[in-house]
C-alpha cells in the first residue's frame, strides 16, 4: 500500500506523503475562514442586539436576521470551497484513510445540522433571539438533549469526516485507472498467438 501512495504522489506531483505541508496557502486560507465565519457572525448579532443596526438597516427584524442568514450561509459556502481548496493541497497521510469512520462522521454531522435547523427554523438558526425574534420557550429535545451546540458539533464532525474520506475521492479513481491502462496495453492470449509460438 505504501508503495500505491508513493506512486501516486509522483504521478500527480507531490512531493510528499506525510501529515501536514503548512508551506501551502491555502491551508492557511482555509483556517482563517473557519476562525472568521464564527467571529463574523456572533460580532454582527451581538451589535445588532445592543444597536438594533440591522433592523434599522432593513426596516424590520425579520428582514435583518434573513439579511444576516444569507450572508452566513454565503460565507459558509465560501468556506467549505476553502476547505476543500486545502484538503486536495495536502498529502495523503494513509494512517488516517479511515472512509468508513469518516462517513459515519458526516452522516452524524448532517444528523445534528438538519435536526437542529428543523428545530429551530430559519430564525432560529440564524440568531433570530439577537433580533428579538424569540421562540416560545428554548428548545430543549433532540439534537439539544445531546449537547448544547449541535450546529457547531455537527458541523465538526462533518468536517473531519470529510478529511478521513478525502483520500478514497482520489486515490481510488486514480487506482482504477491504472489497472484500466493497464489491461489496455497488454492483449489477452488467444489461441491463434499459442499456436503461433508452437510453429516458432
Amino acid at each position: 500500500m505504501d508503495r500505491l501512495y508513493k506512486f501516486y504522489a509522483s504521478a500527480t506531483g507531490r512531493e510528499q506523503i506525510g501529515t501536514i505541508d503548512f508551506s501551502q496557502s491555502s491551508l492557511l486560507i482555509s483556517a482563517a475562514s473557519i476562525l472568521f465565519n464564527p467571529l463574523f457572525w456572533n460580532i454582527v448579532a451581538r451589535q445588532e442586539y445592543h444597536t438594533h443596526f440591522m433592523t434599522k438597516a432593513f426596516g424590520s427584524p425579520y428582514r435583518g436576521c434573513y439579511a444576516l442568514a444569507i450572508a452566513i450561509f454565503t460565507l459558509g459556502i465560501v468556506r467549505d470551497h476553502f476547505y476543500n481548496s486545502a484538503l486536495s493541497s495536502q498529502p495523503i497521510y494513509p494512517a488516517i484513510h479511515q472512509p468508513i469512520i469518516g462517513y459515519g462522521l458526516i452522516a452524524a454531522g448532517n444528523v445534528l445540522v438538519l435536526s437542529s435547523f428543523w428545530a429551530l427554523g430559519i430564525t432560529g438558526t440564524f440568531l433570530g433571539d439577537y433580533f428579538g425574534i424569540l421562540m416560545d420557550s428554548m428548545v430543549e429535545g433532540f439534537p439539544f438533549n445531546v449537547t448544547g451546540s449541535p450546529m457547531y458539533w455537527g458541523s465538526t464532525s462533518s468536517f473531519l469526516g470529510v478529511a478521513l474520506v478525502r483520500a478514497l475521492r482520489y486515490e481510488d479513481p486514480f487506482t482504477s485507472e491504472i489497472y484500466a491502462k493497464k489491461e489496455k496495453e497488454v492483449r489477452p492470449v488467444t489461441r491463434s498467438m499459442t499456436k503461433e509460438r508452437k510453429k516458432a
